[in-house]
């Protein structure tokens, strides 16, 4: 079977690599990436990056040639009874630091609910959250792109495009991770890749198993993580594949993996893409 040629532009979790930005943008350079993903540096959480620390990674990162595909913003990672204003204030915030970054992306999710809620209860309350996001970001001209997330509202392929449909806004997309879709029990490619694709913009590489919800390499797990890439590839996807491998150790706020686990799960999903007709560059 022959494939169509595709490139996507190799970014990865920096955090996930070393606290260090120097040793982050060493690794995922060696690794054959030209974009990184911020999610804190420094062991700071980019919500709290002061804008001199947000010029000295720009210029670390400008140094070693690395340009930001997305700033990966815990947004939407609160309870959903929070007042509208305190994730929009905060988003303000990240919004700065994607600008001193020059990043156009903003990664977020889709708020957790209190005990003994149901998604059926806080649906409005989400929905009036994302949107007001979605209209700061499109005012500051940023795409804000939901990562499916086990335990918020936008958990399965049927939630997270009712967010999309209901918001309905082109700074609001799709950043779909295929592990995170697994550990909630969906089969990714099979249930939700023709739901999501129209909204899909952002590739989050990450695969898991079935039956424990451990994060593997891509390609080992449940994730159909090389339908996946074969099916984008076929229908002209062209962005960025952002590997998070968490193969280490996960947290709430974020995982880690250290520079020799980040390695196997990038060489793990470059096997992968070039089996399908993609050069990651």
């Amino acid at each position: 079977m022959t494939h169509p040629h595709a490139v996507w532009s190799l970014s990865g979790f920096g955090d996930e690599v070393d606290p260090d930005p120097t040793i982050q943008a060493a690794v995922l350079l060696a690794l054959g990436a030209s974009h990184i993903e911020v999610r804190s540096a420094w062991g700071t959480n980019v919500s709290e990056l002061e804008p001199e620390a947000v010029q000295r990674l720009k210029g670390i990162l400008d140094g070693q040639g690395l340009k930001v595909s997305a700033v990966a913003s815990p947004i939407g990672k609160v309870d959903v009874s929070l007042p509208v204003e305190h994730e929009v204030a905060r988003l303000r915030r990240i919004i700065s630091v994607a600008k001193g970054l020059d990043a156009k992306y903003v990664r977020i999710f889709s708020f957790y609910r209190g005990e003994g809620r149901s998604q059926e209860e806080i649906r409005d309350a989400v929905m009036e959250r994302m949107a007001a996001l979605a209209a700061e970001a499109a005012a500051n001209d940023v795409i804000l792109l939901h990562e499916n997330e086990k335990g918020i509202y936008g958990d399965t392929p049927e939630r997270v495009l009712d967010i999309m449909e209901t918001v309905n806004s082109p700074a609001l997309r799709v950043a779909w991770d295929n592990a995170n879709f697994v550990q909630v029990g969906v089969k990714p490619y099979t249930e939700g890749y023709a739901l999501l694709r129209p909204y899909l913009e952002y590739l989050q590489v990450k695969d898991a198993i079935a039956t424990t919800g451990e994060v593997v390499p891509s390609g080992e797990g449940d994730g159909e993580l090389e339908a996946t890439i074969a099916a984008l590839a076929a229908d002209g996807y062209t962005g960025f594949a952002s590997l998070e491998p968490h193969l280490a150790s996960a947290h709430e706020l974020g995982g880690y993996s250290g520079p020799v686990a980040f390695g196997i799960a990038a060489r793990a999903f470059a096997g992968l893409a070039t089996r399908n007709g993609v050069t990651l560059a």
